[in-house]
């Protein structure tokens, strides 16, 4: 059940901010919110990184980011 605006209603921009907004309150939510506050704030997160994903497949990845990057870092 989505609480809030469905992701898909949302544009762009407000996609992101509120992606953005969400991982802000993460460690917030996780250290002092209630059981169902964090159950929430996950499924919350869930849909709108799906989201995000649906409509940016191909988004830019940093290389350093991958494996093969971190075994380039430690050689």
């Amino acid at each position: 059940m989505t609480m809030g605006v469905d992701p898909r209603d949302l544009g762009d921009e407000d996609l992101l901010r509120e992606l953005r907004h969400l991982h802000e309150t993460r460690t917030e939510t996780f250290f002092h919110g209630s059981d169902d506050a964090l159950e929430r704030h996950t499924s919350r997160t869930q849909e709108l990184e799906g989201e995000y994903l649906a409509r940016f497949p191909d988004r830019q990845v940093d290389p350093e980011r991958l494996r093969e990057g971190a075994r380039q870092r430690s050689a």
